[in-house]
């Protein structure tokens, strides 16, 4: 490393924040930072936490609760006032433009400006003036995707290449033995029902199951979804809904890995996504994924996904009733889908990150000291 001597500021407010996607993200990546730290492979961090009941257990990054108060105004004013002198990170989607180009930040996709009908208003005018602003103050800009850096600059007005991009992992969902008790629970048995996993923003279309779901009850078998909604952040859509559907609710990993394990496939018909995390988390446990050709997916599917047109439900039916009749293909795509899986990992997107970082936190903490 070039810089043994400054230390990293982390902003933990994620820490403090209920668990979607954002947050695994930030929960798994920072994980994988204290490893490399153990491994003198990741500079002096201090996590820095609002105040309040916030457990973190790191072994090598120095965890602090720090200021008075909480939420974006903690974020906004406390934040940079402890951070100052260091340079800081941010790896959910907001960061406090006090502390200027002293920081990086991650954006994890321009939803806010693209799919504004999955957002409450004040949300979504919140999120747009925030990373708005960012940019403006010259933070460094980081993203999940390819599709993600291209539509963040273009709502920015920005270069794309002033944007940089790090990868997510899947293999979370390896680490805990599955719970087989929840299909039980829900009535569900193995082989014998497809999975859903989103929140029932607009964005994540889940209404487009409706027909999947009938041709599944029409064989015997079911639909199972995974999820729920922050209304306060998202616009609810009508969910998923049908003829043996099944709602199962937030699920824990253990459980969410048994369901993974025990379906004939993940379906996965977003129509936007920075990322999407469940097609990854479904191939690492060997469950063939049937996705839609849209946004960041066949990024991250690659060719291990059978793909429909996230507009058109009758394609969706299709390709699941491909899977279903045709002989060998849910094996073929099992065993695609685990070498997908395995370019992928926390510990990865970590090292990516630190290349990212290092180059800009020497010249901006030599700005503070000036």
């Amino acid at each position: 490393m070039t810089s043994k001597l400054m230390t990293l500021a982390l902003n933990g407010r994620f820490l403090t924040q209920g668990l979607t996607g954002v947050q695994r993200f930030a929960s798994e990546l920072t994980a994988a930072m204290d490893t490399l730290a153990g491994a003198a492979r990741w500079p002096a961090t201090q996590v820095l936490m609002p105040r309040g009941p916030v457990k973190a257990t790191f072994r090598h990054l120095e965890a602090t609760n720090v200021g008075r108060i909480s939420g974006h105004g903690w974020e906004q004013l406390e934040l940079p006032w402890h951070a100052r002198g260091r340079f800081l990170l941010s790896l959910g989607n907001t960061a406090p433009v006090l502390a200027g180009r002293r920081q990086a930040v991650v954006i994890h996709d321009a939803s806010v400006f693209d799919t504004p009908e999955s957002y409450s208003p004040q949300y979504g005018a919140w999120y747009r003036t925030l990373h708005g602003s960012l940019a403006r103050t010259g933070a460094t800009l980081i993203t999940v995707s390819e599709f993600s850096r291209g539509r963040i600059a273009a709502r920015l007005g920005i270069e794309p290449g002033r944007i940089a991009i790090i990868p997510e992992g899947g293999e979370h969902i390896l680490r805990v033995p599955p719970d087989p008790g929840v299909l039980s629970r829900h009535g569900l048995e193995a082989g014998r029902y497809a999975l859903a996993v989103g929140s029932r923003a607009a964005h994540k279309n889940l209404d487009a199951l409706g027909d999947a779901a009938a041709l599944l009850a029409a064989r015997g078998l079911r639909l199972a979804a995974v999820g729920a909604t922050n209304p306060m952040v998202f616009r609810p859509a009508a969910g998923t809904q049908g003829p043996g559907a099944v709602a199962c609710g937030r699920v824990s990993d253990a459980q969410l890995r048994a369901l993974y394990e025990g379906a004939l496939c993940l379906i996965f018909p977003s129509r936007y996504e920075g990322f999407g995390l469940p097609p990854l988390e479904a191939m690492s446990c060997g469950c063939p994924v049937v996705a839609s050709r849209a946004a960041s997916v066949p990024e991250v599917c690659g060719e291990a996904a059978l793909y429909f047109d996230a507009a058109e439900p009758r394609s969706l039916t299709e390709a699941l009733r491909r899977l279903l009749e045709e002989a060998g293909l849910a094996a073929a795509m099992r065993h695609r889908g685990l070498a997908r899986a395995a370019a992928f990992s926390w510990r990865r997107a970590a090292e990516v990150l630190l290349g990212l970082i290092e180059p800009v936190m020497e010249p901006a903490a030599a700005e503070v000291r000036t």
